[in-house]
């Protein structure tokens, strides 16, 4: 297994005129520029955004969780169908490397009580500010304000008729800056240019069309990590009173198209038009390709995890005296507020009056989904490049000297540091394959 290391920048035996474009400047584009930079070949990093790692800076905002304590095999398995995929990528550059790898940059690192890596400040700017001038001082070249716009030539026949490949196979690259349009050459690219949420950060997945243009594999993107609306929407009263409260412990069960039952605990929170929130986002994937499969998923909402059924029947069924029914469920359920509310938002009178059917609503309460809500919106995408696509360097097979990485990939994982873990992992690997590539490449046409 090898392990970054953070010393001195190591000479790469690619010569010094070969150049690399990385295009994306969040944590993918800035790994492998890092790499590339180590390796002795000219840098140039473009970003369509002002300045770069705008969304990395927004998933500090919060407390930058970058990675988790877990075991290897765990953190693998949170990637689910794309683990298999993603193993290699973290075997060569795990959590505790990447934790190594932020020390070498004078940020220390802390495990929280839920097993998730934290910087010891809980700020994500503190380390793009030590790693940006890194990468200054390692000669990496930033150029913001350019946003790619696929490849001044379309011919894939073209490398017939040269002897650069890179250059007339796909082209010259073609940047949107202001005022007007620059063309740009390179011996190599890196696309690192994010998933499809948050396209004000620069990332809308507007790369999708170009490269499939090109004969590349890209699935859809869609929506992860992200919200989902409740059928018909919530009552004006409980929109208006209750919208951004946190329902605290509860449990999530559903059964999605194949038959198979999830079930998590931990804590959502009431939106505009249904729900969100932790809770939600680690069960995202499941509940998004049931809606897409059924047309709707119906979950089970378990408002008292730690309390049995029997439990709560005993506590309703203890005389009330003259207390309303939110004071005896609030007194002995637990049952107050946000979660009041929602048991009266979605059961009738006669059920809420109903002792069993009112237990059993607590313990299992029906909520259907239609719909998640839109990319835009969400945390993270879903689909993207496929891995079917490249090679194990992660170069498009299609179109040598192209490299992927990040969230542009067809993969997907909760939030806890998994996302910036495999887009860090991802960019090293395709800064490396890069490297390998350029050293044949230039032996083959010595």
């Amino acid at each position: 297994m090898t392990h970054h290391t953070s010393g001195p920048l190591m000479t790469h035996n690619a010569p010094a005129t070969k150049s690399v474009a990385v295009i994306g400047g969040g944590p993918a584009g800035l790994m492998a520029a890092e790499v590339l930079a180590q390796g002795g070949v000219r840098v140039d990093l473009y970003d369509a955004m002002p300045s770069v790692g705008r969304k990395f800076l927004l998933a500090g905002v919060g407390g930058m969780n970058i990675t988790h304590s877990e075991t290897l095999d765990a953190f693998l398995s949170r990637y689910g169908a794309r683990s298999a995929d993603i193993r290699p990528l973290l075997e060569a550059f795990p959590p505790e490397a990447l934790r190594e790898w932020m020390h070498g940059l004078g940020i220390e690192t802390f495990v929280g009580s839920s097993g998730r890596v934290f910087p010891t400040g809980m700020k994500a700017a503190p380390l793009l500010r030590a790693w940006l001038h890194r990468l200054r001082e390692a000669g990496v070249r930033f150029h913001v304000r350019h946003r790619w716009l696929g490849w001044a030539y379309e011919s894939p026949c073209a490398s017939a008729r040269s002897g650069s490949e890179f250059r007339d196979a796909n082209g010259s690259l073609r940047f949107a800056v202001p005022g007007g349009e620059r063309v740009v050459n390179a011996d190599a690219v890196v696309l690192a240019l994010g998933g499809g949420s948050w396209s004000k950060l620069g990332s809308g997945g507007a790369w999708a069309p170009l490269l499939a243009q090109r004969g590349v594999e890209v699935a859809p993107l869609l929506p992860s990590n992200c919200g989902f609306d409740a059928a018909g929407g919530w009552s004006e009263h409980l929109r208006s009173r209750f919208a951004g409260q946190p329902l605290k412990t509860v449990a999530l069960r559903f059964t999605d198209a194949a038959g198979r039952v999830h079930q998590r605990k931990g804590e959502l929170t009431l939106s505009d038009t249904g729900i969100e929130g932790s809770l939600v986002y680690a069960l995202s994937a499941p509940l998004r390709d049931t809606i897409a499969a059924l047309g709707t998923v119906t979950a089970e909402l378990d408002l008292a995890p730690d309390k049995t059924l029997d439990r709560i029947i005993s506590e309703i069924d203890h005389p009330r005296g003259a207390r309303s029914l939110s004071s005896h469920l609030q007194s002995r359920a637990g049952i107050k507020g946000v979660k009041m509310a929602v048991l009266r938002e979605i059961l009738s009178p006669d059920q809420l009056g109903d002792p069993a059917k009112l237990a059993n609503a607590i313990k299992s309460l029906p909520l259907t989904l239609v719909s998640p809500r839109p990319l835009d919106e969400a945390i993270s995408s879903a689909g993207g490049v496929r891995f079917e696509a490249l090679d194990e360097h992660l170069m498009l097979r299609d179109l040598p000297g192209v490299f992927c990485a990040g969230e542009m990939l067809d993969w997907e994982a909760p939030t806890g540091g998994y996302l910036l873990t495999a887009c860090i992992a991802s960019g090293r690997a395709a800064g490396r394959g890069t490297l390998n590539y350029l050293n044949i490449h230039h032996a083959a046409t010595d």
